[in-house]
């Protein structure tokens, strides 16, 4: 599975916000310098983010986004579905009578597989937060324990 650009700098835009968005509002200009992102598709991004109730607009001198909510409530799999993105890592549409195979209602041997692949990365999307990623609540697997069974059973 792959996650878009769409995706990924949508939630580098909400994270950064959340970090320099303490009660006054970031213009997204500042947004794009910081996380190098172009300006345009900034703001086709938080036209998402304004519909999708994540982010709050101020505008006139001194403007720019707020976050709807705090960031411990916003999560990371909301930000992501906002902007349209999705978190499916089978070829088959949801609920299309079309199967995976082509022109067929028939599905992939590894259809099982795939979905519950999505459901995971849903499942673990939807419980960070923006909050837990700007305050370094989530850490890369790197020196977890079951991360150091695996590496050292791979050696």
């Amino acid at each position: 599975m792959k996650l878009t650009t769409k995706g990924r700098y949508a939630v580098m835009a909400m994270a950064d916000l959340a970090r320099y968005g303490t009660g006054r509002p970031v213009a997204l200009a500042d947004i794009a310098e910081r996380q190098e992102i172009s300006l345009s598709y900034l703001e086709q991004l938080f036209a998402k983010l304004r519909r999708g109730d994540l982010v709050k607009s101020v505008r006139g001198p001194g403007g720019g986004y707020l976050l709807s909510r705090h960031a411990d409530e916003i999560r990371i799999s909301d930000v992501i579905l906002a902007v349209d993105e999705p978190l499916k890592a089978t070829r088959c549409e949801v609920g299309s009578p079309k199967g995976c195979m082509g022109n067929s209602s028939s599905r992939c041997i590894t259809h099982d597989l795939w979905a519950e692949l999505s459901h995971q990365i849903h499942l673990f999307l939807g419980s960070v937060s923006l909050g837990d990623v700007i305050n370094g609540r989530v850490t890369a697997s790197q020196g977890r324990p079951d991360q150091q069974a695996i590496s050292n059973a791979a050696d």
